[in-house]
């Protein structure tokens, strides 16, 4: 179970894959109509998840039995807090005779989800620190 810290810290993060996953967006968008550029996407939740669930896994899983003391007694489990978002560039694929693969109705589509999103994470912490300001005032 992930604590109310651990859980602001994950918020924040998303914050900031958010933001860079704008960025990224609106580089692809400004970048439509140039020969040969090739669209980049932000990878940040898969990672995420990943890491919760190694430290899941981990908790659950029985300790080794060593027979020498330099013997690893425990896998160790990826920190959460490595987790960064990774821009990748698509250069599979292509959309038109240029070399472009910028699709704008996709990247449009993208832009709006990820704003979504943002607002929908910023309403989060917002609405934690309004219960934590609660608390502070019954106290």
């Amino acid at each position: 179970m992930l604590g109310g810290f651990q859980n602001l810290k994950l918020l924040e993060m998303s914050l900031d894959a958010s933001v860079k996953r704008r960025d990224v967006i609106a580089n692809n968008i400004a970048n439509v109509d140039v020969p040969g550029f090739k669209r980049s996407e932000v990878a940040f939740e898969a990672e995420l998840k990943r890491a919760i669930e190694s430290q899941r896994s981990v908790k659950e899983d029985e300790p080794l039995q060593t027979t020498q003391p330099g013997h690893i007694a425990r896998r160790q489990p990826r920190r959460i807090d490595d987790v960064r978002p990774v821009v990748h560039t698509d250069y599979n694929s292509t959309m038109r005779n240029d070399g472009n693969n910028v699709d704008i109705e996709d990247e449009v589509m993208k832009m709006v989800r990820n704003q979504l999103h943002f607002s929908l994470i910023a309403d989060r912490i917002s609405g934690k620190f309004s219960e934590w300001n609660g608390f502070i005032r019954m106290a």
